[in-house]
């Protein structure tokens, strides 16, 4: 299957440039959050469940160049998309993506240092969108959330890490999933508003900026412009580091 419209993206403040489908699922703003979460070194190996159309994976290989990246999709137009995008961006020795299923598909080089997803999220009654790409991306139709999950720290090294972004109202759940002491970071759209959305992390030792504080990053100031910490992720490619600890009985 072929993807009959194509947009070139950029991301990081024109550093790596993506190419996706037109219409349907996009990647966006949650990409570029979870990537800058990942707490990668040089020399590490990192697997995406449900890599789309690579955004993510490319945004952390060009944050951290001695990283490999492989990614994990379904789709296999996407899959060949984010191909096409690894080599545009010069990443393409030590970032695929191959097409396979999140939960059963067994891919090569495991167990990882660090996996990240951007699982369906949305809740199985929610609006169903007229796109089945874009409903299946988005859509938790099967208990995907703590699947998806069980199965990334099935795939992780141990003293690995494993790093999710997620509707805000699935993080307790996500949480109890897995069974591990959790950080979370809340990311709210403006000061003082409720989180949209949040980042979960498992294991490991995280490192470099911390935004936002004491576990809450503000995306926008008052007139809609970003703060100056989001600026810092999204444009300029700076990492995020959760710091709050949270045991199995964690609730919201």
């Amino acid at each position: 299957m072929t993807i009959p419209e194509i947009t070139e993206d950029g991301f990081l403040g024109g550093r790596i440039v993506v190419r996706q489908p037109r219409r349907g699922f996009r990647a966006g703003l949650d990409a570029v959050m979870l990537a800058a979460a990942v707490p990668a070194r040089d020399g590490d190996a990192c697997l995406e469940l449900g890599s789309g159309a690579g955004v993510a994976s490319l945004c952390l290989a060009a944050r951290v160049p001695g990283c490999r990246v492989l990614g994990m999709e379904i789709d296999a137009a996407l899959v060949a998309l984010a191909n096409e995008s690894a080599a545009g961006n010069g990443f393409a020795g030590r970032v695929r993506f191959i097409e396979g299923d999140a939960i059963g598909t067994e891919p090569d080089g495991a167990p990882f240092d660090h996996v990240f997803l951007n699982p369906p999220f949305h809740p199985a009654g929610a609006n169903v969108s007229p796109d089945a790409a874009r409903d299946a991306a988005m859509r938790d139709k099967d208990n995907a959330v703590p699947r998806w999950l069980a199965r990334a720290l099935a795939l992780g090294k141990p003293g690995g890490t494993v790093t999710a972004i997620l509707r805000a109202d699935r993080i307790g759940d996500a949480a109890r999933a897995t069974g591990q002491a959790v950080r979370i970071l809340w990311l709210l759209p403006r000061a003082g508003a409720e989180p949209k959305r949040a980042i979960l992390q498992t294991g490991g030792q995280t490192g470099g900026q911390t935004g936002g504080g004491e576990g809450r990053f503000v995306l926008h100031e008052a007139d809609g412009r970003y703060t100056q910490e989001a600026e810092a992720v999204l444009r300029h490619g700076g990492a995020l580091r959760l710091t709050p600890q949270f045991g199995d009985g964690y609730t919201r």
